[in-house]
């Protein structure tokens, strides 16, 4: 039994394949038009807020003023990642990309200026709130094109964590190089490469054309009504979620900072996030690989608690050697987490409202993220070097809880009847 496709015709996987696989993934056809730019677009991301960070703290010498500038950046992306991602749905993703990587790349040059001119506070949040709404959402908009291409094929899940492994390498090399930039150049190096790098990156994503999701402002001539992704009860669950899993990005990034820089060793700073983002990459490759009999938000609940158990253990740590170990089992717990949540949305938001359910994810986690360095800043100017690490593990806690207590809504309904309550239009799909 099925209903009438009216997207673009789906990828099938081989009847002689036992599971999905990279390989098969990767042989989809039109996809390395996408992946060779997104990548090189994404990989600014990473460097962002530890570049800011670095740059604030060097010409302010506060961790909190750091993690204010750096925050307002992330609050502003947060808030503006979803708008984002809805106008790309409605009028196309070049449409939103090329303004926008114009703009953040002279938001930051104007805060990397203000910085080294020792200016105020209030005149870094007000650059800091440009670059940060203007940070191109390019790995939603990857997510999206996936799911035109391989709409109903078990490949869904294999993409969604092959996504997630390259978001993590992005986070292997970015604060490597950004810490290398800031700490071996100039402060001000992390800031103006990831600038230079978005406007190239993003200018080449936006040029493929061929493989972006149809635009869904007009459906023949009617148009279409659209209603935000939130509605649906899950994206809001997944929200949750995705803030406690910022709070860990954004709590290890000041807290490392700081612990490395107590014990004289700054440029070790970058080595133990690149630890825990190895971590992070490890595991979601080998996530992608497993043929998961499980459902997906069964898995979502066990992978978050061991999330959260192994980050509540992070303040603990005194030495090198056991923050990397620690670190990289917070890496190891956090893709399982993120590939699931990027894999629920598939049957929770309809086709023509998922660009704007992925960067409501992503705004989570920068907002999260920047919550998170907030809050740590302040704690290791107050408290105690490592006191930082505390946010990862109050994060993780209260996202727990609401995540257990709320992981019914992340039941998707069937397809044959009304996806997501909220959504004011319905895309039909194949039904198995």
């Amino acid at each position: 039994m099925g209903s009438t496709v009216t997207t673009s015709e789906p990828e099938k996987t081989s009847p002689a394949s036992p599971r999905p696989g990279y390989g098969q993934l990767l042989r989809t056809r039109g996809a390395w038009t996408f992946l060779l730019p997104g990548f090189a677009a994404r990989q600014p991301f990473a460097m962002l807020t530890i570049s800011i960070v670095l740059l604030v703290q060097h010409t302010t010498g506060s961790y909190g003023a750091a993690g204010a500038a750096a925050a307002a950046t992330g609050v502003s992306m947060a808030l503006f990642a979803p708008y984002s991602g809805r106008l790309a749905d409605r009028h196309g993703q070049r449409a939103v990309l090329i303004p926008g990587v114009l703009v953040h790349t002279l938001s930051g040059l104007t805060l990397t200026a203000l910085a080294l001119a020792h200016a105020p506070l209030w005149a870094l949040f007000l650059a800091a709130v440009p670059t940060g709404a203007s940070v191109p959402q390019i790995g939603p908009m990857v997510r999206a094109r996936w799911g035109v291409k391989l709409q109903g094929s078990p490949l869904m899940s294999t993409a969604a964590a092959f996504e997630s492994v390259t978001d993590e390498l992005t986070f292997v090399f970015g604060p490597l190089l950004a810490t290398a930039l800031c700490t071996g150049v100039t402060p001000a190096a992390g800031l103006l490469t990831e600038g230079a790098l978005t406007l190239v990156g993003g200018l080449l994503f936006a040029a493929q054309k061929g493989t972006q999701p149809p635009v869904t402002g007009e459906s023949g001539h009617a148009r279409v009504q659209h209603a935000s992704a939130l509605r649906v009860p899950g994206v809001r669950v997944l929200v949750v979620t995705f803030l406690g899993i910022g709070s860990v990005f954004g709590g290890m990034q000041v807290a490392l900072a700081a612990f490395t820089q107590s014990i004289g060793e700054p440029g070790l700073n970058g080595v133990l996030y690149g630890v825990f983002a190895a971590g992070n990459m490890l595991s979601g490759i080998v996530c992608g690989a497993i043929a998961w009999k499980t459902a997906p938000q069964h898995r979502l609940v066990v992978g978050y608690t061991a999330l959260a158990i192994v980050a509540s253990a992070l303040w603990t740590a005194h030495s090198v050697l056991l923050l990397a170990g620690l670190g990289l089992l917070v890496g190891m717990c956090i893709a399982p987490a993120l590939i699931t949540g990027y894999t629920l949305v598939e049957g929770l938001v309809p086709a023509a409202a998922r660009t704007e359910a992925f960067t409501w994810l992503t705004g989570a986690v920068a907002l999260g993220q920047a919550a998170a360095v907030t809050v740590a800043g302040q704690l290791e100017d107050r408290l105690w070097n490592g006191a930082g690490f505390l946010v990862p593990m109050g994060g993780t806690v209260l996202a727990l809880v609401t995540l257990l207590a709320l992981r019914s809504r992340l039941v998707a309904r069937p397809q044959n009847r009304t996806v997501a309550r909220g959504v004011g239009h319905r895309v039909p799909v194949t039904v198995d």
